[in-house]
């Protein structure tokens, strides 16, 4: 069964710590009140590895539905038993073989599986890199780092309904100052391109990731420009 259904935070907890156990839910039909629901038994999919993909799923469910979600955002999911898939294809062959399957996993690998629209303030909001982006830019760099560490608490409990706030930011970790010249400059030119609007589009083209905004775009150069070469 393929399906697109719109699930609330809550509904969706629910259903990945076993507290909705049938695709026809009383849950799922409220969020889904135009749908003809199965009575079919929901199978979930998680991933058997320790996996950024999870922690990121798991500190979304804490943060959204915590009095249904009672797990700390673990990379290691914290539910025994169930149906598992090791890494990102692992979970994507489960879901595509199994009936009633239900998983979670990188939006560029989910082609050809129905995609859940989440509950986001008064709407149901799907994946996109506008929503992925705009919901990093509305979110605080933590506290306690560096001046040029960009590292960002994401915004999951959001209500702005152009943010999608399961997503998962990938970084890059380099030095501030480097011994020669040649190394900072070649540096400095290699994540000027990360980040900027070319090379942030090869990797959306390559990996299916969700390109930055222009404000986060900015942020990032600061730290770029401040790299310098000892002495």
């Amino acid at each position: 069964m393929t399906v697109t259904p719109d699930w609330t935070p809550e509904t969706i907890a629910s259903i990945f710590a076993g507290k909705i156990t049938t695709w026809n839910d009383p849950a799922i039909a409220a969020d889904n009140p135009d749908a003809t629901l199965p009575s079919t038994k929901i199978s979930p999919v998680h991933r058997s590895d320790d996996s950024g993909t999870t922690k990121n799923f798991t500190d979304y469910m804490s943060k959204t539905a915590g009095d249904v979600w009672t797990y700390e955002p673990d990379g290691v999911w914290p539910l025994p038993g169930g149906e598992a898939g090791n890494g990102t294809s692992g979970v994507i062959s489960s879901v595509k073989g199994g009936e009633c399957t239900i998983g979670y996993a990188d939006e560029s690998q989910a082609a050809g599986l129905g995609i859940a629209k989440i509950g986001v303030g008064s709407d149901f909001v799907a994946p996109s890199p506008a929503a992925a982006a705009k919901v990093v830019e509305s979110s605080k760099v933590k506290s306690g780092r560096g001046n040029y560490d960009f590292a960002y608490d994401i915004n999951r409990e959001t209500t702005s309904t152009d943010e999608y706030p399961i997503v998962l930011v990938s970084y890059h970790i380099g030095c501030m100052q480097y011994d020669k010249k040649e190394t900072a400059d070649l540096v400095k030119a290699f994540e000027g391109y990360v980040v900027s609007a070319k090379g942030q589009q090869a990797a959306a083209d390559a990996a299916g990731s969700a390109p930055i905004s222009d404000t986060l775009r900015t942020q990032a150069m600061t730290a770029v420009d401040a790299i310098t070469a000892a002495g």
